[in-house]
């Protein structure tokens, strides 16, 4: 895991695409000052919550970006089925030393390389969703073209909204992707079901959904401050001997289609998704 620094960019950044993610990552910058060299955002559909913001210029393409515009960073947001049509787009900075940063899901080192060129500069990153609130966590993974420094200063632009930890091995990527990248919505779904288990269980809809929310939540608050203790002790500790936790977990927990197989199908249908989307 990257440790938390002080560090800034000094000189301008350049965000391509400001939907969900973009912009989180753009409030989180702002937030904490870290682009100090500016920032120019390429957003077709418009970004006006920050057309007013200091050090942001938006443009609706990349045909009205400054001639002599020469960042030190280059932010992907745009969703993976559109990079192949734009990233042709950016080549040119390549060539400046500029790195490039994408957060597109599927889309590998080697895709940014053969279109960029081998000695670009690239990072990977997957990040997930709570980083709209500050609450993600982003795995990056940096080509040999990267510098120390760079991958660093990528490390530290998504610290912006949330944690980051670094791999070495693109490989592990399809699966971070199944796990962090896609694990939000495992959540979501929890507490959609649990929500939805309580009315059959004779709930009312309004206070199920506000159990099964709050109680989600609160679960997790409560696993990350007790991170060093293991997921599984807090699971024994608030399950008694022949109570109505341990005979729900008695179903949860069968050997068979239970909770961890259905949990390692799904992880493994988004790991092999995302190695499809990779191979294109």
């Amino acid at each position: 895991m990257t440790d938390k620094t002080d560090q800034t960019l000094s000189g301008p950044l350049l965000l391509v695409g400001c939907g969900k993610m973009g912009g989180a990552m753009l409030s989180g910058w702002l937030a904490s000052g870290v682009c100090q060299g500016g920032v120019h955002i390429i957003e077709p559909l418009g970004a006006p919550e920050f057309e007013n913001a200091e050090g942001v210029t938006l443009h609706a393409g990349p045909e009205t970006l400054p001639e002599t515009l020469d960042p030190d960073f280059i932010v992907l947001a745009v969703k993976p089925q559109l990079m192949a049509a734009v990233i042709g787009d950016y080549a040119r900075f390549a060539h400046g030393g500029a790195c490039f940063l994408s957060i597109a899901a599927g889309t590998t080192i080697g895709f940014f390389e053969d279109a960029l060129g081998a000695t670009a500069s690239i990072v990977r990153a997957m990040p997930n969703t709570p980083a709209a609130i500050g609450q993600g966590i982003t795995v990056l993974c940096p080509n040999d073209a990267c510098s120390e420094a760079q991958a660093k200063t990528a490390a530290m632009l998504l610290q912006a909204v949330g944690e980051t930890v670094l791999v070495e091995d693109e490989a592990l990527m399809d699966a971070v992707t199944a796990v962090s990248g896609s694990g939000p919505a495992y959540v979501f779904l929890l507490i959609e079901t649990l929500a939805e288990a309580g009315v059959a269980a004779g709930l009312p809809p309004d206070l199920s959904a506000r159990l099964a929310l709050t109680t989600v939540a609160g679960a997790g608050a409560l696993a990350e401050h007790e991170a060093e203790t293991a997921p599984a002790t807090l699971r024994e500790n608030v399950t008694s001997p022949n109570g109505t936790t341990h005979a729900a977990l008695q179903v949860l927990m069968q050997e068979k289609d239970g909770l961890a197989d259905l949990m390692r199908a799904a992880v493994a249908a988004a790991t092999n998704r995302s190695r499809e989307l990779a191979g294109g």
